[in-house]
């Protein structure tokens, strides 16, 4: 057992917290590389340096305050986007359906969906750059030079990814005229097929995936299974299936461009991303509608020349403009930066009850089939995986207004099999001897893994043993470890990254470079050494060497911020 005292932090009131940060990290002086010059075997004493700069740990305690802050005014926002979406997707579906079945106090008949869909378009082109001045938000768009005058442009991510969301927008107003079908009943296919598909996207991406996305991607597929299943109260062409999987495709490419050029939480790029994909996509979908009608299709023809001349043109453009409403709170919904798991669940739930509301409200109103007993059944279903895919974003948003924020702390190595995984089991066990394990998440990567799923290295496993650490459970289980390389999206999600070596801090940096502030060397005094090849002796060491570089970083962090459980590091 180490002969250095026991370091205790007590509670502290928000008043003294930056003081205990202080006098906690005061004799860390920072060096260029970021990290803290402490020498192996100091006492932690604020007489240890006469230097008062503030260190990486408190500036990022006020980071973390100001986090929980945004993450609390993130999640009002959600709520207030949903809540929006849910009020303006209603409006939409019942004027699309009482349109195209012919209810209206206007109507003669029914109207196709070709038909509608040059009014509609038209309609949200008037109304989409009327929002854009109004909130100023037109300004975010890139600039450039055309004869000597510098205009609005649109970048070539953006204009793809309009053309996607054009594709969307289009057929999500096609699957509501569609005779023989209910608005829950669309929505269920539509929205059952995005929830389905995200799992697969991040497996395919070689993301992590959850158990509890593989539960929601199982209830999509019973609720769509479900639904189909109803064969009495519902008539499916192949045209409809065409829209619906065409649908599916806008999304897969919508998603695909956005998680690569925004959702990134800074504001400016992923409003300049919102702006220029919504003056894209309507642009876009006039196009194709004005080519399909170009090309000889009867119904568009038709939608750009006579039926504009009816008294149904100016409520077919109201489709448009309550589309360009609900189409402004999906999108913000999607850019959150947190994954799609967070905003898809949200989006698909409030449209479903949405859905919900539209069909039995022009039942009621027009005397349209309401939706049957299986289309209710499948309904419990959508919005069960809804639910289920929003648990783990749900309860870490509860547990960080009840005990306080989850840190998330990144180890990062060479191979991810040794000195990284040896650091997170040392760190899991340390917290729990502690009683703040709720207040942590810790992780491991490589910079250089070269066999990503490789379990720890036997002779790792075999130095945590000689350092006499109890058999961990849970996380902390280096049975449980498996290899894998660091990314950028691990390194955007991670409190604090801490790397064995200054090579690996500049390799994560040059991966990340926005975490080069949250990016440190373990031991601030210097490189880890690779043991691998070398004698259990070594191992052993090396397990030491990263106990203490471990306890003192830990430290640093809680002695940052006020936690109720003492901590005593040993």
């Amino acid at each position: 057992m180490s002969s250095r005292k026991r370091f205790r932090v007590s509670a502290a009131s928000p008043e003294q917290i930056p003081k205990v940060a202080e006098r906690a990290v005061l004799q860390y002086p920072v060096t260029q590389s970021g990290d803290t010059g402490v020498t192996e075997g100091s006492d932690f004493t604020p007489e240890a340096s006469g230097q008062r700069s503030q260190s990486p740990p408190t500036a990022l305690f006020h980071r973390r305050q100001e986090d929980l802050d945004v993450r609390s005014a993130t999640g009002l926002r959600m709520g207030w986007l949903t809540f929006g979406y849910f009020i303006s997707y209603i409006p939409y579906a019942m004027l699309v359906k009482a349109l195209a079945s012919g209810v209206t106090p206007l109507s003669h008949g029914p109207v196709s969906g070709f038909e509608l869909l040059p009014a509609s378009v038209l309609g949200q082109l008037v109304v989409m750059p009327i929002f854009l001045v109004m909130t100023g938000w037109w300004r975010q768009m890139r600039r450039g030079s055309v004869g000597g005058i510098r205009i609005p442009t649109i970048g070539r991510e953006t204009l793809a990814s309009g053309f996607f969301t054009s594709l969307i927008i289009g057929t999500t107003t096609m699957n509501y005229t569609f005779s023989g079908v209910s608005i829950l009943f669309m929505l269920l296919l539509m929205r059952g097929g995005v929830l389905s598909f995200s799992p697969l996207v991040d497996k395919a991406r070689k993301r992590q995936v959850t158990p509890y996305s593989w539960a929601a991607l199982c209830l999509s597929l019973t609720a769509v299974s479900v639904a189909l299943g109803d064969v009495n109260s519902y008539y499916l062409t192949s045209a409809a299936v065409l829209s619906v999987l065409t649908y599916l495709v806008g999304y897969l490419g919508r998603f695909d461009i956005m998680s690569r050029v925004a959702k990134t939480g800074v504001a400016a790029t992923d409003r300049r991303f919102f702006v220029e994909e919504h003056v894209a996509a309507p642009v876009w979908l006039t196009l194709l509608l004005a080519a399909g009608a170009l090309a000889g299709q009867p119904q568009l023809r038709a939608g750009f020349t006579t039926f504009l001349g009816t008294p149904l043109a100016l409520a077919a453009a109201g489709i448009g403009v309550t589309y360009e409403v609900l189409f402004v709170f999906a999108s913000l919904m999607y850019l959150d930066r947190r994954e799609y798991t967070w905003g898809v669940p949200a989006w698909a739930f409030a449209s479903l009850m949405s859905g919900l509301v539209a069909s039995f409200s022009l039942a009621w109103l027009s005397g349209l089939q309401a939706p049957g007993t299986g289309q209710l059944a499948a309904l419990v279903f959508g919005v069960g995986a809804a639910g289920v895919l929003a648990y783990p974003s749900v309860t870490s948003w509860w547990r960080a207004h009840t005990t306080g924020p989850v840190h998330r702390v990144l180890f990062v190595c060479g191979g991810n099999t040794s000195r990284s995984p040896t650091a997170e089991v040392i760190a899991w066990a340390q917290v729990a001897e502690a009683g703040v394990a709720h207040a942590f998440r810790f992780s491991s990567a490589g910079v250089a893994t070269k066999r990503p799923g490789d379990p720890m290295a036997p002779e790792a496993r075999a130095a945590l043993v000689e350092l006499g650490l109890p058999r961990v459970r849970g996380r902390g289980d280096p049975r449980r470890h498996r290899a894998r390389p660091v990314t950028p999206e691990l390194c955007r999600v991670s409190f604090i990254i801490y790397c064995m070596t200054g090579a690996h801090r500049d390799k994560v940096i040059a991966m990340a470079p926005e975490a080069k502030e949250r990016t440190l060397c373990l031991d601030p005094r210097g490189d880890i050494p690779d043991p691998e090849g070398q004698s259990p002796e070594v191992y052993v060491r090396c397990a030491r060497h990263i106990q203490r570089s471990v306890r003192l970083r830990l430290r640093e962090l809680l002695g940052a911020g006020p936690l109720a459980a003492p901590f005593e590091g040993g």
